[in-house]
């Protein structure tokens, strides 16, 4: 069944992905560049534990109230654990309610890992 969409939402929903989402080589690169961000990690303490994306905090959503570790002169690339998950989403929006400048990494650590990138633990 054929629907009538509307292009300007479309055009809409995709600028804000561009301007508000970034991919892991993408991420990758500003480390590399020394880029003034801050990377935040949404997972459960235990699975940061168990490897993460280096020099990323941990923020699981129990502590997501204090915003602890976030900083409001930085963009803060926030990452959950894989496509599916919605945490990072859930994340940045609160985060940015807050008034922290926030990005979402596409694909989370999964997608970090799958392109086979460093990982700290």
């Amino acid at each position: 069944m054929y629907m009538m969409v509307d292009t300007r939402k479309q055009v809409e929903y995709f600028d804000s992905k561009i301007e508000f989402s970034t991919g892991p080589i993408e991420l990758k690169s500003l480390i590399d560049k020394k880029e003034d961000i801050n990377i935040v990690d949404v997972r459960q303490q235990e699975d940061y534990k168990k490897g993460h994306i280096p020099g990323a905090i941990n923020l699981p959503k129990d502590r997501w109230d204090t915003l602890e570790g976030l900083n409001k002169d930085k963009t803060n690339i926030v990452y959950c654990y894989d496509q599916q998950c919605h945490l990072a989403a859930n994340a940045c929006k609160h985060f940015a309610e807050n008034g922290y400048p926030v990005m979402e990494l596409e694909g989370g650590f999964g997608a970090w890992r799958d392109h086979s990138l460093p990982v700290e633990k």
